[in-house]
């Protein structure tokens, strides 16, 4: 069963409604990329966006759920991976790990029922998402220590490891 068969409109309502209201018309929420870069627990992922030449795409209509590895995720990985994939020999590796992390759509946690779900990226492969009855989630096996954070074009969930096309 597809993610997308769970999103009922009553759920998209909600979130349109929940959307922040502007008190004027000169500013705009946030989109993903300048979200990531204000919460200062992103500045590994937001390098590597850059060195990517992915910041146009994330700043993009969307909308976009994006799994974003916080700075601990990457630190975690073996010693020089980041720096190798950072290299611009490499953007296509790096290109193929981050775009992995997309998914087009704007997925809400609360609305998908428990149970296991296949979405494609981006990278083109697909991800495997499990909501557990408790409300946990997890990303390829890596957890979602917060969700919901909604931008412009989209939303983010932070997890707590780098995930890896197969």
């Amino acid at each position: 069963m597809r993610l997308t068969a769970m999103i009922s409109s009553t759920a998209a309502a909600a979130a349109l409604l929940a959307a922040p209201v502007l008190a004027d018309h000169h500013s705009e929420p946030a989109d993903i990329v300048d979200t990531a870069v204000a919460a200062d627990d992103f500045n590994t992922l937001v390098a590597a966006v850059q060195a990517a030449d992915l910041v146009d795409a994330l700043k993009g209509e969307g909308p976009f759920t994006v799994f974003a590895p916080t700075d601990a995720a990457f630190a975690a990985l073996p010693e020089g991976t980041v720096d190798t994939l950072l290299m611009p020999e490499n953007q296509a590796q790096l290109q193929a790990v981050l775009t992995y992390h997309v998914v087009a759509g704007s997925y809400m946690s609360d609305s998908i029922d428990p149970g296991s779900y296949d979405l494609e990226t981006l990278q083109g492969s697909t991800v495997n998402v499990v909501v557990g009855e408790d409300g946990s989630v997890t990303v390829d096996g890596a957890n979602v220590i917060t969700a919901d954070i909604e931008a412009s074009n989209g939303v983010i969930h932070v997890i707590d490891a780098v995930i890896l096309p197969n």
